[in-house]
């Protein structure tokens, strides 16, 4: 059994099983770490002694026969974010670089709980604020397909781990396609969760005790090689935890089994004015084509008649609201409380806009991003794409529109480009359907590449 390359599930049953142990389990991922994260700078933080006592009280526990979660002994990793007790978390922003908080955040609890052996933190952009993951604490990640290249932002450091067999899994955030595009660019699975299905108390280091003024958009998934994974993950983080009172108590169903011929899925290479690689837009339209030869209802989508570039634009102002409420001293002119609720109005409408859109289809399967993994540049340079300049800051338009709207998107690996590097799909589902679109995931992933091993690793 190959230890790091091994699906959570499938390690979780192999421990569970005795067919090998939690701390062989750890010495394996801790190998692989050793071997490749100082060329891919991916895991940041690094607690070999806390994981190695955790790893052998999971071999004591299961020794005496004590119940075992759905978890134990499988070692993870975790991006630079989420606030854990006894381990620093920094979003790689210089003033938090010593920053322990005293608990764990629900999600965290969540995990351990469920028997989860937690190794360390994994590299982000300064603040979560880039498409690229570096920082001046730790510099920068690198792909593990191509060195040269990013691993995306800003949970670059959770899916490059992942890709590199460093972690078994991970848990993102996402407010602006930040897990759906190192996904992609990875080649692995990443799910953006339904705006308010994952609690996100301690979400965000806050050594000052501020209140949490992010509230909307930003959502927390997980990142997996196997769609099994996903709704594991989901089904442990998710729902009401006592903190965030934002959550909605809407039960995590499971995962169904789907057949193709079932399903209707509607498809765009392109939203209009948005750029997107041609071997992009070709992968959309081969995928549709596949979907369609195996039985399913497919048609090129009716979009909703918004204007995208405008929700952007709308969602740039909200994050921006939000994070001006966040700082210590209100600025000379603070935002009225009016234009808050007038932009929450105009967001309404999109929601519900893309809730009729959903009445009438399964999953829109669309581009994650403009682009594949692009070479290391500073960020706001203009990317290219088909060999035209393309505007850096349109990066994440095809995920941003669904922080926007709030509804559940995961990324899919589906093929390679010509340079070799992974090339991921978008699928968008109703809201609170997340069990709904992994199972038509899983339904699709024999039409698709799926996790493949990158060369060396």
């Amino acid at each position: 059994m190959d230890l790091v390359f091994s699906s959570t599930t499938e390690l979780a049953a192999a421990i569970r099983d005795r067919k090998t142990s939690a701390v062989e389990a750890l010495d394996a991922h801790l190998a692989q770490i050793d071997r490749h994260n100082e060329a891919i700078n991916a895991v940041v933080t690094l607690d070999r002694e806390g994981a190695r006592q955790r790893a052998e009280k999971a071999d004591e526990a299961q020794a005496r026969g004590d119940a075992l979660g759905p978890l134990h002994g499988v070692p993870f990793t975790l991006k630079d974010m989420h606030q854990t007790s006894g381990m620093k978390t920094t979003v790689g922003f210089p003033p938090f670089a010593d920053y322990v908080a005293r608990e764990d955040s629900p999600v965290v609890l969540r995990l351990k709980a469920a028997g989860g052996v937690l190794v360390g933190k994994t590299n982000v952009a300064t603040m979560l604020g880039d498409w690229q993951s570096g920082n001046p604490l730790f510099g920068r990640t690198n792909n593990p397909w191509d060195l040269s290249r990013t691993a995306g932002g800003s949970s670059g450091g959770a899916a490059a781990a992942l890709c590199a067999g460093m972690t078994s899994f991970e848990v993102g955030t996402d407010m602006q396609d930040s897990i759906r595009l190192p996904a992609a660019f990875c080649g692995v699975y990443g799910l953006k969760s339904t705006e308010h299905r994952v609690s996100l108390a301690g979400a965000f280091p806050d050594p000052g005790g501020v209140a949490r003024s992010v509230r909307l958009m930003s959502c927390i998934g997980p990142l997996a090689r196997d769609v099994d994974d996903l709704a594991l993950i989901l089904a442990i983080i998710a729902g009401p935890d006592g903190s965030d009172t934002d959550l909605a108590p809407v039960p995590v169903e499971g995962m169904p089994e789907l057949d193709l011929k079932t399903l209707r899925i509607v498809f765009a290479p392109a939203f209009p004015g948005f750029p997107v690689a041609g071997e992009i837009r070709a992968a959309v339209e081969n995928l549709a084509r596949k979907l369609q030869s195996a039985g399913a209802t497919v048609e090129e989508a009716r979009l909703p008649t918004l204007d995208l570039h405008d929700d952007l634009t709308q969602g740039g102002a909200l994050i921006g609201m939000m994070l001006e409420a966040a700082q210590p001293e209100p600025p000379e002119e603070p935002t009225p409380v009016s234009r808050w609720f007038e932009a929450l109005g105009r967001r309404d409408q999109s929601i519900l806009a893309w809730e009729r859109f959903f009445e009438g289809c399964d999953a829109l399967l669309c581009p994650v991003a403009m682009t594949t993994a692009f070479p290391h540049c500073e960020p706001g340079i203009p990317i290219k794409v088909d060999d035209r300049e393309q505007s850096y800051w349109m990066l994440p338009a095809y995920g941003a529109v669904f922080n926007y709207s709030g509804h559940p998107a995961l990324s899919l690996p589906y093929a390679q480009d010509l340079d070799g590097l992974p090339i991921g799909l978008q699928l968008v589902g109703r809201r609170w359907s997340e069990s709904r679109l992994l199972g038509i995931a899983r339904a699709i992933a024999p039409l698709s590449s799926g996790f493949r091993r990158p060369p060396g690793y």
